[in-house]
């Protein structure tokens, strides 16, 4: 017996050894970010864990952000150079290129506390069951002003847990997994085909989707990374139209009949909701509408979304911003 309990210490203890240390390889998709690539990479080369490789992918840059990451000197980073094909691209030529048997995603305008690293390497040991692995995040808006994201159903009482409910989190939170906020093991991301390429928003969305219909997801509350976001204030004017061809909810949809998978349908309302908001800021009532009937098909008790389509119906001179503002804001 007692050979036996020194032989399971000893095994723990291999295994301890053993996830601390792999080497994780860190991609980032690289376009025009002249100005905020050199603080990422400190931010990466400030880690207190030390192994791990940097996978730069130059996604068809045209100013000077490649000059900057070649500035640095460390032998762990590698520039991939690629016409422009879009970050999904990017990140899959990432993947491709990548060494290590656990992928890191950062991209090049956000950054890491020192214990992000440290931190993810925690989860991976204390859940060995799970393929991917997401800690929490703070926002940062243009004016640098860093606000802590809302989370709510979380499954866990403690610091870390296994997110069993991603899609339930997912529709009444703050997204709880943000690209700069993963850690996946390669196999995992290979085995869904990556990241959608031809898809200019929602490409995210999806693959978590997809990687949360089919693996387990080891979660820390810990907001380990700061997302430099655009577009967080309700009275922005979005920047981008969303696409005609809703591929995103499309894929969303045949997930749902795969897989079944409890409160994906309220995830699925959250995105046609999203694309109703995006349209009735830009003052296109019809499709507002449109997306907010799709909405309700999935989460008919969500009464945001009649008051969307109130407000659509409403003449342009008596819809003041107060009143849009307010919309947009109430629960």
């Amino acid at each position: 017996m007692l050979s036996y309990a020194i032989a399971t210490i000893l095994l723990h203890g291999w295994r301890v050894f053993i996830n601390f240390a792999v080497m994780i390889s860190i991609v980032i998709p690289l376009y025009n970010k002249e100005k905020q690539v050199g603080s990422t990479l400190r931010s990466v080369l400030a880690q207190t864990y030390q192994d791990f490789e940097v996978v730069v992918v130059d996604d068809g840059s045209t100013d000077g952000s490649v000059a900057v990451v070649e500035a640095i000197d460390d032998p762990r980073i590698r520039i991939i150079r690629q016409k422009n094909g879009g970050v999904s691209a990017a990140r899959n030529t990432g993947i491709r290129e990548a060494k290590g048997e656990f992928i890191s995603f950062l991209d090049a305008d956000d950054e890491w506390k020192p214990e992000y690293l440290a931190t993810q390497t925690r989860l991976i040991q204390t859940y060995p069951e799970c393929d991917v692995f997401a800690t929490n995040y703070e926002l940062k808006d243009e004016s640098g002003t860093v606000t802590p994201t809302i989370l709510h159903k979380l499954p866990f009482d403690g610091q870390d847990g296994i997110l069993e409910n991603y899609f339930e989190v997912a529709s009444c939170s703050h997204p709880p997994i943000y690209s700069t906020t993963i850690i996946i093991k390669k196999s995992a991301i290979k085995y869904i085909g990556g990241f959608p390429e031809g898809i200019k928003s929602g490409e995210d969305l999806l693959t978590w989707a997809r990687l949360a219909c089919r693996y387990k997801i080891a979660y820390s509350k810990k907001p380990m990374a700061i997302y430099a976001i655009q577009g967080l204030h309700i009275y922005e004017r979005p920047r981008r139209i969303p696409a005609s061809n809703d591929v995103v909810g499309i894929e969303l949809y045949e997930l749902k009949k795969e897989y079944k998978t409890k409160a994906i349908g309220k995830y699925i309302s959250l995105w046609h909701k999203m694309r109703s908001s995006i349209y009735l800021r830009l003052n296109m009532r019809r499709a507002s509408i449109h997306e907010a009937w799709k909405a309700l098909k999935y989460n008919p008790l969500n009464f945001k979304l009649y008051m969307y389509i109130t407000y659509n119906l409403i003449p342009s001179w008596l819809k003041p911003d107060v009143v849009l503002n307010t919309i947009l804001k109430k629960k």
